[in-house]
């Protein structure tokens, strides 16, 4: 091993070691369990993130341990179309060559998509190397692949069959930069700072009016109606009657609907069917019809007059300001409302009746309920349940159709007389279809209709095969809790609505990841992280180590670059352990461990190697990973680096060739197993150490996951040994407190409690002279001892021993009384300057109230530390 740990001179070999070699491939194998994971699948536009860096961790963990657990563990890759984000890049790029969609034509366009697909596609593939993924990409799929597409039509074609699918006229939240329809699950609110303004609309032929609060004061020239509850008294006498739209001079009715709230506002709602989903079911219920004020660029229509092309802000500023000079306008009051915002494109959504098809979500709601009652699928955390639950209780029916021309085409074709016709069969090159000539519909489907079918569609569905009867269900999903609505819920249904079966057990939910200030990452905030440089300068296994340790499911994570060092030094530490012991390797030694003539120590530490097999495994199967993380690094740095190897050195620096070969034995075998149970973890210096090991296999990656063993439960020696580190730690702080200086050393005694135990205590006493600084070490019976009642001794009590240590061997009474007098000369004078500064009405009046208070307390610290001084002199003045 290199004296120093380089993770650059290892890392990318390693990889491609594991990828040429096909450690990661997994295939169809009677004799073992099979463990399925489908990764989400990332777009193609995209660039690996730290979001991206901890879900794949977090998979590759669980992969790595369930292949070395004895499982045929696969691992399914691929990457998403994204068919607006990916369209949206494609406008961008040929707009800057001074071309537009419209010039390229369909087919033009979609040459550009694919060449800008297989262009940018790999790019985060590459990045996932870097991080140490061990997917099998044999397995890797992409959301158009041929298999995928059939799938696609296979199930649109039977939603609709059933009668599932449907075409309409509804209200969809429509994006007006993509100029396309979007779900409900594609919007996300901002809570921001708007008006509502107070309109007065005066009955026809009469200086009576009502007055209507609206925040979007635009849409009141698609107005049809104003309604009131049917049980508010106010406007008993006035139903019925025709109200005058301001600014248009349209007779509209007022009406009466339960749906109004009476208490809310002014107790009347204006009533826009074609721009307001609520509108829209109280315009069907009294057959008010529609009226479509606003396209699909978000400006208004033709025949408005003025307002007519302006954008919708425009047009508000400008209707404001006219119904303000013809005496219309109320007031305006300022209020904080929820915005919808495409999650896409960051435009604000408008509401717009547009003909889509839509997928009827009742049904599929209640299977997806069902498969949680029942547990056959668990979320982690169970508290996202909630969340899951509420979505689907107050389901909306799926828009599932986008006016885009990257992604699957609708299988939908249009006779010339105008049926229609749902077919996964293309039409012929004379555009004939099932015997007549068709057309085919120019939308395509919603990105997350497809990748709602990737658990299954991945392994070969709905073609029959022998991998997807191994395989499937798989058993874990890992993805974002920001994305449970998107896509988790949608390959619950899919899955059980097509295979009978749901598409996984699990799902484990991750938390974002926030930067030290617990902000959420933004380029506007410049505190993003890109992890490949993360990777560049400390190493892939410290950004996963960083990324899970301290997590849990569900939860937000900060990250912080003094966590990264933290890790890096942890992988610093164990590489320089693993040097140490493999130094002390002869050639020639006997390494065959077979568990024979060991010391206290080695029992020890082989119980405590038991107990870190049983823990991280039990934490990896509930998958606690960021517990077991801290596990594993808490066994590997405490109680092998800084206990075990320092207990060690004793025989490995003496006389006594049998003891120091048998030492040897025990350093490698735990070293072996620490390298095997950190592997999932941290596999790139794992497996580069474990390449330098004695006695290996061929690569670490195909190690057996380690179990129990029973005859290492040394029960009765963990405790005594755990006793002596509780000692030895004491006598090092007790050292410390008392200044003594390090080359100073003090014979100690133990009164052991027990005296079956002495002979325990009589194995392990020279660790008090290796580690403690102990000149030598009497162990005595409890009862068989004066010197505890001694002066000038101190005794440190634990459970199964006492040390006593002599004061007088430890301190040059006339040092420390010299060094207690100057202690004492400097507390005096800081106390002097500290009063001194807050006896200044001055600072007191003037500083920061933060900057006082912190002088308060140091004053109050300094007399605290001078009264224990003087205390403490007191006590030796006289020795």
């Amino acid at each position: 091993m290199d004296t120093k740990y380089n993770p650059n001179q290892f890392e990318k070999e390693i990889y491609e070691k594991w990828e040429k070699g096909g450690y990661f491939k997994a295939k169809v194998n009677p004799d073992k369990k099979p463990y399925t994971i489908v990764m989400p699948p990332p777009n193609v536009t995209g660039y690996l993130h730290l979001g991206h860096a901890l879900n794949n961790t977090i998979q590759d963990i669980i992969i790595r341990y369930k292949r070395m657990a004895g499982f045929e563990a696969l691992w399914i890759p691929g990457t998403d179309h994204a068919s607006i984000s990916t369209e949206s890049k494609v406008v961008d790029k040929i707009s800057s060559e001074g071309k537009t969609k419209a010039d390229l034509g369909r087919e033009g366009f979609l040459k550009e998509a694919w060449d800008w697909t297989d262009k940018y596609g790999g790019r985060i593939k590459e990045q996932l190397r870097t991080i140490g993924v061990s997917c099998d990409w044999d397995h890797d799929s992409f959301t158009m692949d041929e298999n995928l597409t059939k799938a696609v039509k296979r199930v649109f074609k039977k939603m609709y069959d059933d009668g599932l699918i449907y075409r309409g006229n509804r209200i969809v939240n429509w994006d007006p930069k993509a100029e396309t329809a979007i779900s409900d699950a594609e919007v996300y609110h901002e809570d921001q700072v708007g008006h509502l303004w107070y309109i007065k609309y005066f009955f026809e032929d009469s200086d009576e009016y009502v007055t209507i609060a609206t925040t979007r004061p635009e849409t009141m020239l698609g107005d049809l109606a104003v309604a009131v509850n049917p049980e508010d008294p106010r406007f008993k006498d006035k139903i019925g009657k025709n109200l005058i739209l301001p600014l248009i001079g349209r007779k509209i009715p007022l009406i009466e609907d339960s749906y109004v709230d009476m208490e809310y506002g002014t107790g009347l709602v204006k009533i826009t069917p074609s721009h307001d989903p609520n509108d829209f079911e109280v315009g069907a219920r009294h057959d008010l019809g529609q009226c479509v004020v606003i396209d699909t660029k978000a400006h208004i229509v033709d025949g408005y007059g003025k307002y007519s092309g302006m954008d919708r802000y425009e047009a508000r500023k400008e209707m404001i300001k006219d119904l303000e000079e013809a005496g219309q306008l109320e007031k305006i009051e300022e209020i904080e409302h929820s915005v919808g915002y495409s999650e896409r494109t960051k435009v604000v959504i408008e509401p717009l009746i547009s003909k889509q098809w839509f997928v009827k979500m009742d049904e599929f709601a209640k299977m997806c309920i069902d498969a949680y009652d029942k547990g056959e699928v668990k979320l982690i955390p169970d508290s996202l349940s909630k969340t899951y639950m509420n979505w689907l209780n107050n389901i909306r029916d799926w828009t599932i159709s986008r006016q885009l021309w990257w992604g699957h085409r609708l299988p939908v074709f249009y006779t010339d007389d105008g049926e229609i016709i749902v077919s996964e069969d293309e039409p012929d090159e004379n555009g004939m279809l099932e015997g007549v000539h068709v057309t085919q519909d120019e939308d395509t489907l919603d990105t997350w209709f497809s990748s709602a079918l990737w658990p299954f569609a991945t392994l070969g569905w709905p073609d029959e095969n022998e991998e997807l009867d191994y395989f499937f269900p798989t058993d874990i999903l890992v993805t974002g809790y920001d994305i449970i609505f998107f896509w988790v819920i949608r390959m619950i249904f899919s899955s059980i609505y097509n295979t009978g079966k749901v598409p996984f057990h699990h799902v484990l939910f991750t938390g974002l990841i926030r930067d030290p200030q617990g902000r959420k990452m933004s380029k506007s905030l410049g505190n993003g992280v890109d992890p490949i440089d993360v990777v560049n300068e400390y190493g892939a296994d410290a950004l996963r180590f960083t990324l899970i340790t301290g997590n849990s499911p569900g939860n937000d994570m900060r990250y912080d670059e003094k966590r990264i060092l933290a890790s890096r030094n942890f992988a610093n530490k164990l590489w320089n352990a693993s040097r140490f012991v493999l130094m002390n390797i002869e050639e020639g030694d006997d390494l065959d461990f077979k568990g024979e003539n060991l010391e206290l120590e080695d029992k020890w530490i082989l119980k405590r190697l038991n107990d870190v097999i049983v823990d991280v495994s039990k934490n990896l199967d509930k998958y606690e990973i960021g517990l077991a993380a801290d596990r594993i690094e808490d066994f590997i740095w405490n109680e092998y680096c800084d206990w075990y190897i320092e207990f060690a050195k004793i025989r490995l620096y003496g006389d006594d060739d049998a003891a120091k070969a048998n030492v040897k034995k025990v350093l490698l075998y735990v070293l072996k197993n620490m390298l095997v149970l950190l592997h999932p973890f941290m596999p790139f210096i794992t497996e580069e150490i474990y390449s330098s090991l004695p006695n290996k296999k061929d690569l670490l990656i195909v190690e057996n996951w380690p179990e129990f063993n029973k005859d290492f439960d040394f029960v009765n020696e963990e405790s005594n040994v755990n006793s002596v580190i509780e000692a030895i730690t004491a006598i090092r702080n007790q050292r410390a407190t008392l200044n003594v200086p390090a080359k100073t050393s003090q014979k100690l005694t133990i009164l052991v409690e027990n005296k079956e135990n002495i002979s325990l205590i009589e194995e392990i006493k020279d660790q008090f002279v290796n580690l403690a600084k102990a000149s030598g070490v009497e162990v005595l019976a409890k009862e068989d001892s004066e010197i505890a009642d001694e002066e000038g001794i101190v005794r440190l009590v634990f459970n199964e021993f006492s040390v006593l240590m002599s004061l007088d061997e430890l301190v040059d009474y006339e040092k420390e009384r010299a060094r207690l007098k100057d202690e004492i000369k400097r507390l005096e004078g800081e106390i002097k300057r500290a009063s001194g500064k807050l006896s200044n009405k001055g600072f007191v009046e003037k500083a920061p109230e933060k900057v006082v208070n912190e002088e308060r307390e140091k004053l109050a610290g300094y007399e605290d530390l001078l009264a224990k001084t003087k205390a403490s002199l007191e006590e030796i003045k006289d020795k």
